[in-house]
């Protein structure tokens, strides 16, 4: 079989850690735990910030101490037993501004209820730290306005779910607080269909299940893997062909973890390719990050409760990269 192509959990607090409170900033301050001798300073810090960048900044503006003294270089690694301490602003700090701007959108599906967008590879869904601008949101907003939901908060109007920045394909977005709890309901109730495809290394069996609890990495915190004390986690899969090395695969989502897609494949031994966190030593056969697309989404409109497919057709990129494995087999 194959698909139709279009050739257009909160990190944990560590031995005697603690937070203090001193005007609008919070400090913490931890001891490195043996498992944690070796990590560089900024890995480890983002466990804590928004990010590895926002890490990265609060060791340039020298508010990261290490036994007393300002660390230095972000690539610094870590010993058993020294005394971390940092500063973070206060949750009651300010929020990132976010501005409307003119970025071209591919829409799928649009009412005044709600969208369905073809996001491309590369475009961050919302502003985080390092990311104000270019984002989906600051697209949307320019589109929309005012109109969107504001369920999602400031930085995230309109979001109902998320795709990695390198995960291309279907994502929906509510423009009415009525609208946007509907469609969280039926996430949260698993009526919402969410379909992938993805080009993985090796062959996987032709289908099968995948129930294994995900949760965040015990050592390297930019990671999400499977561990016992995760959330439960649900992947279903198939093969829809077998290409040389590698297999195109359909996923079908049950639960939505954080990477949960890519770290269950990789659990099983069949990473996503072009996966930079999970899918380090394999062959590199794309430039770009993951070969992971979310094909279609099937839900209930919830005016009128129309039941709606929507597709977004393989990016060019991987029907091409698809094309040039079936010619070498």
């Amino acid at each position: 079989m194959r698909l139709n192509q279009d050739p257009s959990s909160q990190p944990r607090l560590l031995i005697g850690s603690g937070i203090s409170q001193s005007g609008s900033r919070r400090i913490v301050s931890l001891v490195i735990p043996p498992e944690a001798a070796g990590q560089r300073l900024d890995i480890f810090l983002a466990a804590y910030t928004p990010s590895r960048r926002w890490a990265q900044r609060l060791i340039a503006d020298g508010l990261v101490l290490i036994d007393g003294q300002p660390a230095k270089r972000a690539s610094r690694r870590l010993t058993s037993g020294e005394r971390l301490s940092f500063t973070l602003p206060s949750d009651r700090g300010e929020t990132l501004s976010v501005e409307p701007e003119p970025i071209p959108l591919d829409i799928i599906f649009e009412d005044q209820y709600l969208a369905v967008i073809n996001k491309p590879k590369g475009m961050v869904v919302h502003p985080g730290a390092g990311n104000t601008s270019g984002t989906l949101v600051n697209a949307l907003l320019h589109r929309y306005g005012s109109s969107l939901s504001g369920h999602g908060g400031p930085e995230r109007p309109g979001i109902v779910h998320r795709l990695d920045k390198d995960t291309s394909g279907c994502l929906i977005i509510a423009r009415t607080d009525e609208v946007h709890q509907a469609l969280a309901d039926q996430l949260r109730a698993r009526s919402m269909r969410r379909t992938y495809v993805a080009l993985v290394h090796g062959i996987p069996p032709s289908e099968g299940t995948i129930r294994l609890p995900i949760g965040r990495h015990p050592i390297n915190r930019l990671k999400m893997a499977v561990v016992s004390t995760g959330r439960p986690a649900i992947t279903r899969f198939r093969l829809l062909e077998s290409l040389g090395s590698y297999g195109l695969v359909q996923v079908d989502l049950e639960t939505g973890r954080t990477h949960q897609i890519r770290v269950h494949l990789a659990h099983i031994g069949f990473p996503v390719v072009g996966d930079p966190l999970y899918g380090r030593g394999r062959p590199k056969i794309v430039s770009n990050g993951q070969v992971l697309h979310a094909w279609q989404v099937a839900f209930a409109h919830p005016i009128g409760h129309l039941q709606m497919s929507c597709v977004a057709p393989l990016p060019r990129y991987f029907a091409e990269l698809l094309a040039s494995l079936r010619a070498a087999t």
